[in-house]
């Protein structure tokens, strides 16, 4: 498989990931943690460490609003129980 080919399929099954915690506001980042050793949060934090060795500053604000789909303040008080 072409690198290139690789990458975007790596992307487009991250994307989907992301949509898919993002639809499933009812599972818990601890049910994560405690399932799959993973949450949102982790998966913020994975994304700010890649641009960085990009070069590319992301804060810790920018990368959760981009993995809960708002800020995480408000995704907070919504959902999390």
């Amino acid at each position: 498989m072409d690198d290139n080919i690789k990458k975007e399929l790596q992307s487009a099954t991250l994307d989907r990931l992301i949509n898919h915690l993002r639809e499933r506001k009812d599972v818990q980042n601890i049910d994560l943690m405690n399932l799959a050793g993973f949450c949102r949060n982790c998966l913020s934090k994975w994304y700010r460490e890649e641009a960085e060795k990009k070069g590319v500053e992301i804060s810790d604000q920018d990368a959760r609003a981009h993995v809960y789909g708002m800020p995480y303040s408000e995704w907070k008080e919504k959902y999390q129980k």
